[in-house]
This record gives structure tokens, C-alpha cells and sequence, in this order.
């Protein structure tokens, strides 16, 4: 294996591992395994506090509709994550990780304005996880 190949393999592995790590860190901070709400480094802490900012992010959609869709995002983030450490359909499950990144920092660029999702790095995270989408596919 040439050395371009190489630093292919190895990049992939690390974008893998980051993005699948981002994921699977959201989650965990969800559900309190981070720490109670308001411990440093926390974001929410618990669920409810979650929904509060899937709320946040997402005003244009019913009340109602709010537990469904932090539900359907919390499941998202397993399953992308999950399919990125097996690398089984990689191509398709870095696609997926890239689209919701994106749709993520969208719905955070207009909640919040342009600095929030930037400060937050989901734009370069999105970008590698659908450069990390084309690498497969070559």
C-alpha cells in the first residue's frame, strides 16, 4: 500500500471515530450521563432541557411534534454513529452523517444566527462527513 493510500485509510479511520465520537457524545449528554444540568461541560444535562432546545432550534414545528423529533434525531445520531465505527455502507452512512450535520447548523443558523453553528464547528463537521462520503466512493 502506497503512502497516499495509507494516509486515505488512516484519515478515514479518524474522521470515522471523530464524527461517530461528536454523535455518541450529544447523546450522552441527553440522557445525563455527562453530568447533572449546569456542570461544566454539559449542554443540557437531561432530556427535558433537550427538547427545550430541539424546541429552540426547530420553532417553526408544533409543540406536539417536539419529543417525536428529538426522538427521531437521538435515534438518528445512534444509528449514524454506529454505522460509522462498523463501516459497513460507509458511503451511505457518512452521507447521512453529513445531511443531518447540515440540517443541524441550518436549523441552528436560523434559531440562533451564523455564529452559533460556526462556533460550534457543525459546518466542518458536515463538510468531512460528506468528504468523508466521496473518499469511499473512489
Amino acid at each position: 500500500m502506497g503512502k497516499v493510500e495509507q494516509s486515505k485509510k488512516w484519515s478515514s479511520w479518524f474522521l470515522r471515530i471523530a464524527l461517530a465520537a461528536g454523535f455518541l457524545s450529544a447523546v450522552a449528554d441527553r440522557l445525563g450521563l455527562w453530568g447533572p444540568p449546569g456542570a461544566a461541560g454539559v449542554a443540557w444535562g437531561n432530556w427535558e432541557l433537550f427538547l427545550d432546545y430541539v424546541a429552540l432550534l426547530n420553532w417553526f414545528v408544533p409543540a406536539s411534534l417536539i419529543p417525536a423529533l428529538g426522538w427521531i434525531a437521538t435515534i438518528a445520531e445512534v444509528v449514524i454513529a454506529v454505522g460509522l465505527l462498523v463501516g459497513w455502507r460507509l458511503r451511505w452512512f457518512s452521507a447521512a452523517a453529513g445531511l443531518l450535520l447540515l440540517l443541524f447548523a441550518l436549523a441552528m443558523t436560523f434559531a440562533n444566527g451564523l455564529k452559533a453553528p460556526l462556533d460550534a464547528s457543525v459546518y466542518i463537521a458536515s463538510a468531512g462527513a460528506f468528504v468523508l462520503a466521496v473518499m469511499e466512493a473512489q
